[in-house]
């Protein structure tokens, strides 16, 4: 069933537009508790707990299970205001989206998984995924950990170099071979149930930015029902959905981010020219060049968004090369772009632009900015994409 259907219908069944839900809690709620959260490298839970208020954490969830079935460009447009506000709130918000779209595409035709997508609508349950393993080299593709069977229980055991907000999360979507035996690309998705797991905390998170992400390191361990490793296998998932998703929803907070420091340097620029009518201020002209930059930012994302809505339903468009290649570029065009838009916004506000206590201070933003190029890091990205231009033809 296509995520991109039920927009409307999601909308009306729930009596409010999503889009405009979330705006009101970014700018009433989660917006002030930002600078708090940044400093006190703290969860945003006023933003998190009001978008559970708000039915959001089920935004995607579709209508026939109490969701509002939303379309990947609303969520985009939610992870945008979002990340202009609060860039921790939009991050934990694109993470569990991440992982609710998994279980929509890829969970349907399981009994458990459709009465647990019922469970979280009702519950608004929060999402988190430990897809990263120590040894492994940050390559996702891979797996050392494996579901053990003992007769009607599962178990395993995953040591977890990064799990964001594991403690604040319900429940977390672990990755893991299918078996003992099985090679480490023989990968499923497993529901590790807050009963059933455990976290043993290895390394803590004191970060440069996205300090609110909580992204400490643990040692996993679940036990469970057979019932709670999803049906097929992690490699179409990821290609179909955990990759497109990611990317997608990761670029709409990005622009966020800069789309709110350059509307500081527009706010500084108009306060100085008010002091000195019919004067050109002298930041004007680099506002005029970020600008440009925000806007192929922008435009970098809205075609992604349409390209994926395009393909949705097309599973070897999808699995294609070029498609691999157009969201490869899409994570890294953004994380680059955010932090060439945040500083061009820095050097226009100046020194009021430095300090972090001004109207004009984009200094979070910088500091949240740089994650971006690390999370998935960007070499191993673009080496990913070296190796598919190999075989790769343009069309």
């Amino acid at each position: 069933m296509a995520l991109t259907k039920n927009a409307s219908a999601g909308s009306k069944n729930k009596g409010s537009d999503p889009v405009a839900a979330a705006t009101v809690v970014a700018q009433r709620v989660a917006g002030p508790a930002a600078d708090s959260v940044d400093r006190e490298s703290r969860f945003p839970v006023e933003g998190i707990n009001a978008l559970k208020e708000a039915r959001l954490l089920s935004a995607l969830v579709p209508v026939e299970y109490g969701g509002m079935g939303c379309t990947i460009s609303q969520l985009s447009q939610i992870c945008n205001i979002l990340g202009q506000h609060c860039a921790n709130t939009a991050m934990v918000y694109a993470m569990h989206q991440i992982q609710v779209a998994c279980l929509v595409r890829h969970g349907q035709n399981s009994p458990y998984f459709k009465a647990y997508l019922r469970d979280l609508v009702d519950r608004q349950i929060l999402l988190a995924s430990a897809t990263s393993e120590v040894n492994i080299g940050g390559d996702v593709r891979s797996s050392i950990c494996s579901v053990e069977y003992d007769e009607a229980v599962i178990r395993l055991r995953k040591q977890a170099p990064v799990i964001s907000y594991g403690e604040q999360a319900d429940d977390i979507m672990v990755t893991a071979r299918r078996k003992p035996d099985s090679p480490p690309s023989d990968q499923v998705m497993v529901l590790a149930r807050k009963a059933g797991t455990t976290l043993e905390k290895t390394v803590g998170w004191d970060a440069l930015g996205f300090r609110g992400t909580c992204s400490c390191g643990y040692i996993l361990e679940m036990r469970g029902s057979p019932d709670q490793v999803m049906p097929g296998g992690y490699d179409e998932m990821s290609a179909r959905t955990m990759l497109p998703f990611s990317h997608i929803l990761w670029s709409s907070l990005w622009l966020g981010i800069a789309t709110d420091a350059v509307n500081r340097a527009r706010l500084f620029i108009r306060d100085a020219a008010r002091k000195k009518p019919g004067t050109l201020p002298a930041g004007a002209t680099r506002l005029a060049e970020v600008v440009a930059l925000l806007q192929s930012m922008r435009s970098g994302v809205q075609d992604s968004v349409a390209a994926y809505e395009s393909k949705y339903d097309d599973s070897d468009g999808l699995s294609s090369l070029g498609f691999a290649l157009s969201m490869n570029n899409l994570k890294v065009q953004s994380s680059t772009l955010v932090v060439q838009v945040v500083a061009q916004a820095l050097t226009v506000c100046g020194i009021y632009g430095y300090k972090a206590d001004t109207k004009y201070s984009v200094e979070r933003h910088l500091r949240d900015a740089y994650g971006a190029g690390i999370m998935i890091n960007n070499d191993r990205i673009l080496g990913a994409s070296a190796s598919l231009l190999l075989v790769h033809r343009d069309e």
